[in-house]
């Protein structure tokens, strides 16, 4: 049992990182620092250098800037911000363009007027503009924050510089002082009340999905399970459905549109995991909403707790690494204990091993339907008293090894192949520049 001061401490952490955000702040991050040296140099650039830190190219490369069709990833955040951009309005930098300004960006982008760099930091969020135009250069650097500008220099004139604040060294390491008993304990122990917001974030979501069945997102994966062929050869139960809605509304996040999704950590695709296939399976099944809400705090809180040992450098894919958070959540809803609950947690993540990110994009969606149904299937072996055992290869006796095992992974050992994905990417987006 958990004192009322562990309770009170587990419950500002789940509302600090459970909550409802606008998505796609990435590719406006750098939008913004472009329009910011085009205001600087007074026109137009001729040529933008842009130095991007791993997370916000991964996070922009396959996004729709604004949502508009046709103008997917970095290379439009940087002619779009130079073309049209407006820095005054922050991260709204692009809300007033529209699908006719278009052609002035591809011009922008067929004349080879930008280069893309990976940039060499230990800053999450780093965005570095040189552009040049006029006869003039300037300088912009956006750092911590997608709003908050760190350097700013036009020609000789430094108007700005708070680059002593930059990290010089990367810490790796990575704890958390929760673990899978606190926070099973806590679940079945908060007074219900004070979960309410998860069910509010819960519905935001499938909104979101919603808006994927009546229009156009994406790959459309969502709303493609929905059809009649579809649901002839999948059918509409249960399972289907919380694939469908799960992948909907990732199909609207990452299509770029400006909207609030209920995210964890930071990230919309978790949240999405995180409670829609849960709310979704309440819906189906009827499990009181009670026990929903319980659940809801087990998925989010468990995404929380692996989100803190892999911190924010990991290599995993992170909205699959959040189905085990879906798997606890659904298992309890299920019927299941504590036992049943780490079971679930066991079996999902034996599956999950070296799943490596290649950064936010339109078929992030397939990838969260393996999820769904991985934490399903994880879920279910529970309940049928069936759990991957120790002589498994990552898993361990004690589930916090085992979640701990994943994180080392993912946090060290797949750096390698992160680096080679970010190259991949940077030189692809190069090759698009020169056809």
């Amino acid at each position: 049992m958990l004192s009322k001061s562990e309770i009170t401490k587990i419950l500002e952490l789940l509302r600090s990182e459970a909550k409802a955000a606008v998505g796609g702040t990435e590719p406006m991050a750098i939008a913004l620092a472009v329009a910011k040296a085009t205001e600087l140099l007074g026109c137009c650039p001729e040529k933008v250098v842009a130095k991007l830190s791993p997370k916000i190219i991964k996070n922009s490369v396959g996004v729709n800037v604004n949502g508009m069709d046709g103008a997917v990833g970095i290379p439009y955040a940087i002619a779009l911000g130079a073309c049209y951009g407006k820095p005054e309005a922050e991260l709204d930098v692009l809300n007033h363009v529209t699908p006719d300004m278009l052609p002035a960006a591809r011009k922008f982008i067929s004349e080879r007027r930008y280069v893309l760099k990976q940039a060499h930091t230990f800053e999450l969020i780093y965005v570095e503009i040189e552009a040049t135009g006029g006869g003039h250069e300037a300088k912009v650097i956006i750092a911590k924050s997608p709003t908050h500008f760190m350097f700013l220099k036009v020609d000789d004139k430094i108007l700005l510089d708070e680059r002593w604040d930059l990290a010089k060294e990367y810490n790796r390491t990575h704890e958390s002082w929760l673990n899978m008993k606190m926070i099973y304990d806590f679940a079945v122990e908060v007074p219900i009340d004070q979960l309410q917001f998860l069910l509010d974030g819960a519905r935001l979501n499938k909104e979101i999905a919603h808006m994927a069945f009546n229009g156009q997102y994406g790959l459309g994966l969502g709303k493609m399970m929905k059809g009649s062929f579809e649901e002839r050869m999948v059918g509409q139960n249960t399972m289907p459905r919380m694939i469908s809605y799960a992948c909907a509304a990732c199909d609207v996040r990452m299509s770029g549109a400006r909207i609030k999704v209920f995210c964890n950590s930071g990230s919309g695709n978790q949240g999405i995991v995180g409670t829609l296939p849960l709310l979704i399976f309440a819906e189906e099944t009827c499990v009181p909403e009670s026990k929903l809400l319980r659940g809801l705090a087990m998925s989010m809180l468990t995404i929380i707790y692996i989100k803190h040992l892999l911190g924010n450098m990991s290599a995993h894919c992170s909205c699959v690494l959040a189905s085990a958070g879906s798997a606890c959540g659904l298992a309890y809803m299920l019927g299941g204990d504590y036992d049943a609950v780490v079971a679930a947690v066991k079996n999902n993540i034996a599956s999950l091993t070296g799943m490596v990110c290649d950064g936010a994009k339109p078929s992030c969606a397939l990838r969260i339907s393996g999820a769904v149904n991985g934490a399903f299937q994880s879920a279910m072996m529970a309940i049928e008293g069936i759990c991957v055992p120790s002589t498994d290869g990552i898993i361990e006796d004690s589930v916090d090894r085992s979640l701990d095992n994943i994180a080392n992974i993912g946090r060290d050992a797949m750096l390698e192949n992160d680096s080679m994905i970010l190259r991949i990417i940077t030189e692809k987006e190069g090759k698009e520049a020169d056809n």
